[in-house]
């Protein structure tokens, strides 16, 4: 299926939709005369005398040399080759096509200057499935990805290496396999190409739409862990919440009380509980998860708009008012600090859900604190060591996350001889998002064997309609835990299914991005 797209116009959901299924897509052709305009007023800056950074010029530290019009086509593929330094494992084969969509959108803006032939290549490697090999290191977000978009520019040239049908080749013969020829660029296609931030962006919106499953996911999670320790949903009431205002707040607080509505657990000890207050773990659980939400709703604001922009430079700015229909002018759009801001904003919401949740899981595990749940929910405790070591786990995933949290945007250093001499560092700080959506995962997941397991000990007390099914969609792969047995498969199983949704899915809940 190929999705139509119309420039400055895209939403998330979209995005997300073209990145999880891996569709094609192709511009609204609407754009067309606008992308011409710009090529046009390229191509007579080049064949004029007057200086225009990264048409006739040099780059970098080196815009002060000029090249002559004959040698603007070896300039451009010199400009490619020579960027491509990425280091590391190569970025995973859906987010590097999203990258390229991403690209689409920017060159379909009209002020990049490209001719409609490259983006019409681009457009024919989504469909055909040639993916360029993206190595994920080397970027310091400003000016732009230079290095992880040169290795996808280098594929359009017939250089690089991509993925075709699952297989690895050179750049050259991917495309030829797929029907596609390689493109000789012109004045400033090599630089609009690889200017710009849309690594950093694609892998900051994969975080994203991960942090955001698993702020869903905690939802239903803490009202398990609720039930199980026969915790009270008073803090959930409404009117707690509206006193202070915020969304996320008020919105988690009525999601988890509907999940919770009709538990014959909660019912049970309405009256008679000698307990005042639960810990700050269940009884702030829409405090804390709800500010995360917000926090991601900010962030994805950020992301959404980033993912329409143009960030290349220098800028083609067509005017047909203008005596020359035109300007060409540099800027600097390219640095990606929003984007770094806002992949440091989804970090600290990811460890901070892991954060509550992890001491849900450490409250339902100690005999001391879970209101007579056995220890390490557990039948036979001593015979068996239970979820001992599963709730080690999470904290260790929990503290690894908050390692990770720490600011990348905070991190500049001067580079290209100190012509760049503040960056984003935005690319560091979306690569991170992955390992710590995949760690929060665990921590769910774990939670949510626990707080099923938790609330299996309160029969023949039966929790709500809505985590009845939750829990039974965990036991299609995670059955009862009896006796010790091998572990890690399960916590693999619980991680999937918060990845996946599918917790979220069997609830019913309702919480949007």
């Amino acid at each position: 299926m190929k999705e139509v797209l119309i420039p400055g116009q895209v939403r998330l959901p979209t995005l997300e939709v073209i990145w999880r299924e891996q569709r094609a897509v192709m511009l609204d052709r609407s754009v067309k005369p606008v992308v011409a305009a710009a090529h046009a007023l390229v191509a007579r800056a080049a064949a004029g005398h007057v200086p225009v950074y990264g048409v006739n010029t040099g780059f970098g530290k080196l815009a002060s040399v000029r090249i002559a019009p004959e040698k603007t086509e070896e300039l451009q593929r010199n400009l490619i080759l020579s960027h491509c330094c990425g280091v590391g494992e190569a970025l995973d084969p859906a987010t590097a096509r999203l990258m390229m969509v991403l690209k689409v959108l920017s060159l379909g803006r009209g002020a990049s200057g490209v001719a409609w032939s490259t983006i019409q290549l681009i457009e024919d490697m989504l469909v055909h499935g040639v993916t360029p090999v993206v190595p994920v290191q080397g970027s310091v977000g400003a000016s732009g990805d230079l290095a992880p978009l040169a290795h996808m520019a280098a594929v359009m040239i017939g250089e690089g290496e991509a993925w075709h049908h699952g297989m690895r080749l050179p750049g050259a013969e991917a495309l030829a396999r797929a029907g596609l020829a390689p493109i000789v660029l012109g004045p400033k296609e090599g630089l609009a190409l690889i200017n710009g931030t849309q690594f950093s962006t694609a892998v900051a919106l994969v975080g994203l739409w991960g942090a955001w499953r698993c702020a869903q996911t905690c939802v239903v999670t803490a009202a398990l862990s609720t039930d199980a320790i026969m915790g009270s949903t008073a803090p959930l009431l409404a009117a707690i919440h509206a006193l202070r205002g915020h969304r996320g707040q008020i919105e988690v607080a009525r999601a988890q009380a509907g999940l919770m509505a009709g538990s014959e657990i909660r019912e049970s000890h309405r009256e008679g509980d000698t307990r005042v207050q639960d810990p700050y773990c269940i009884r702030c659980q829409a405090q804390v998860s709800g500010a995360a939400v917000d926090l991601l709703r900010r962030a994805g604001e950020v992301l959404e708009i980033e993912a329409n922009a143009v960030t290349d430079n220098p800028l083609v700015l067509v005017d047909a008012c203008h005596p020359e229909g035109g300007m060409i002018v540099s800027g600097g759009n390219f640095h990606a600090e929003p984007v770094g801001f806002a992949a440091d904003q989804i970090a600290m919401a990811i460890a901070e859900i892991g954060a509550i949740a992890q001491r849900r899981v450490a409250l339902m595990v100690d005999p001391t604190l879970s209101f007579d749940l056995p220890p390490f929910l557990t039948p036979e405790p001593g015979l068996n060591s239970g979820l001992m070591i599963a709730e080690v786990t999470t904290a260790a995933l929990m503290s690894e996350n908050k390692h990770l949290a720490n600011p990348c945007t905070t991190d500049s250093t001067p580079t290209s001889a100190n012509q760049e001499d503040h960056v984003s560092m935005a690319a560091n700080a979306a690569r991170r998002l992955k390992r710590m959506t995949d760690n929060l995962c665990v921590i769910l997941g774990v939670e949510a064997i626990c707080g099923a397991q938790g609330i299996g000990f309160r029969a023949p007390l039966q929790t709500s309609a809505s985590l009845r099914l939750v829990i039974a969609r965990l036991r299609e792969a995670i059955p009862v835990l009896v006796a010790d047995r091998y572990l890690a498969p399960d916590l693999a199983a619980a991680a999937e299914m918060v990845r996946e949704g599918d917790l979220v899915g069997a609830s019913g809940l309702e919480l949007w991005l």
